[in-house]
């Protein structure tokens, strides 16, 4: 088999072996382990030199579901708690094989009106689901990074604009460095996001009253008003080591008094809206400039999936859209067009997954599973604290529990390695997944529940598991 020509006619063989391996696969996800040790030689199998002539789409695709289904890391099943990783949803997951199936070029509607179309509807019900005003511009992007990358580009257009400069064209040379304000909360995509926007990585200014991290609005306030010019804030809602928030609604009330940008990281937290017991947590998000959030954490669609909306749709179009090539629309010509509105030209219909999990489940099948990701933490709380070896570091404020394991009259650095240890061993074990980070100067477990898979047994075992390997490592 040389070319893929001589596939035309039985295209779909390759199709029909994974739409088999797909039942069997996804009815084990509930018991299988997060990640299999002993299936790691699988992966010899990837290897090899580069075929002169290649084996055919059905014998490679029957091997790579081979070995695929048995080295993956389970992340899409209920046990994955470690980073903030969602699964896919039955009508996602489908949605995104037709994606792949249809293979269509989105971003410009002259493309695929269908992907534009689907886009733009997507968009309207995110702004819906999450209470944003429908005058709101947005964009698709592939991860929060990204979105956080877009949110801030059109926050840089903004504040060059403040200094007679149009950035997009003429960049930031001569002008001053950027303010960007922040508390303790930001989080590493959005250092990243200045960093390639030339911003800087490391020049947000952390004003925290305390050594979690929460914001000193105090000191925002006269650092603002010793700026006495344009700047950005940036407010976290949803911090990544305890699912705690920034105040929004304060955040905004400074943001208008000193006519600051504000730009809202609400990468899982915006999730919270979606349910009455939550949403006081993302209360003033609407009054946001720009707001990032992730699809693929807790939407539960396929990797990778982002969206960036902005209070004033022009502003994209003024950062993003001057291609400068004829055969593409103009900066000026942005309907539907939605390359003209973020950093990529070239991507997948990404949008199609998002409308298929929406149209799918609704408002109401998202606000319970809100509520239930949320109730399975704070049940995740109540078994550590009825632990006596298990220690509660932080309230449960969403769907993120912050804890660690203790040993009676160890000292708070034979803890910290204890923690990292464990957090190595859970990962090496596999029947679930939750890794470390350090909180408050101390070494600790912080599993994240967003799978839509995930109940009370999957809980109740990473408990179990913890105090099984912290025993051990602790005797």
């Amino acid at each position: 088999m040389a070319d893929p020509l001589g596939e035309r006619d039985r295209a779909s063989e390759a199709l029909d072996l994974v739409a088999a391996a797909a039942g069997p696969y996804l009815e084990t996800l509930t018991s299988r382990p997060v990640h299999d040790p002993a299936a790691a030689g699988l992966l010899d199998g990837l290897g090899g030199e580069l075929p002169e002539d290649g084996e055919g789409s059905p014998a490679t695709i029957e091997e790579l579901v081979r070995i695929g289904t048995g080295a993956a890391t389970h992340s899409s099943g209920p046990r994955f708690f470690h980073f903030v990783v969602g699964g896919s949803t039955p009508a996602a997951q489908a949605a995104d094989w037709v994606t792949a199936l249809l293979d269509q070029v989105a971003g410009l509607w002259a493309t695929s009106p269908l992907a534009a179309e689907a886009e733009t509807v997507a968009l309207r019900w995110l702004k819906d689901l999450f209470g944003l005003p429908a005058t709101h511009g947005g964009v698709l992007t592939p991860s929060a990074t990204y979105a956080n990358l877009t949110g801030l580009a059109a926050a840089r257009s903004w504040w060059g604009e403040r200094h007679g400069v149009d950035v997009s064209a003429d960049g930031l040379a001569g002008l001053p460095a950027m303010p960007v304000l922040s508390g303790g909360y930001l989080h590493p995509s959005s250092s990243k996001a200045l960093q390639v926007l030339g911003c800087g990585r490391d020049t947000a200014r952390i004003l925290a009253r305390d050594d979690a991290g929460r914001v000193d609005l105090a000191a925002m306030d006269r650092a603002l008003t010793e700026l006495a010019g344009p700047a950005v804030l940036i407010g976290n809602a949803g911090e990544v080591n305890t699912g705690d928030f920034d105040p929004i609604d304060e955040l905004a009330d400074l943001a208008e008094r000193h006519g600051a940008w504000l730009h809202v990281d609400g990468t899982f937290g915006l999730f919270a809206a979606v349910s009455p017991q939550t949403a006081h947590l993302v209360r003033g998000v609407d009054r946001a400039d720009s707001v990032a959030a992730d699809g693929h954490k807790w939407l539960n669609v396929p990797y990778d999936s982002g969206v960036a909306f902005v209070r004033d749709p022009a502003v994209l179009g003024r950062t993003f859209g001057a291609w400068n090539a004829p055969y593409l629309q103009s900066a000026e010509d942005t309907r539907l067009n939605y390359n003209n509105l973020s950093a990529g030209s070239s991507q997948r219909a990404r949008a199609l997954p998002i409308w298929a999990t929406l149209r799918a489940y609704g408002r109401q099948g998202y606000r319970a599973m809100v509520e239930r990701h949320h109730d399975l933490a704070l049940r995740l709380g109540e078994l550590v604290e009825a632990a006596p070896e298990l220690e509660l570091l932080a309230p449960v404020r969403l769907c993120v529990t912050c804890f660690r394991y203790r040993k009676p009259g160890a000292t708070g650095p034979e803890l910290d390695e204890l923690n990292r240890r464990l957090g190595e061993a859970l990962l090496a074990d596999g029947r679930v997944y939750a890794g470390t980070t350090v909180y408050r100067g101390m070494t600790a477990l912080r599993p994240a529940i967003v799978n839509w898979r995930t109940t009370e047994d999957d809980i109740e075992l990473l408990v179990s598991v913890v105090r099984e390997l912290g025993a051990r490592l602790a005797a």
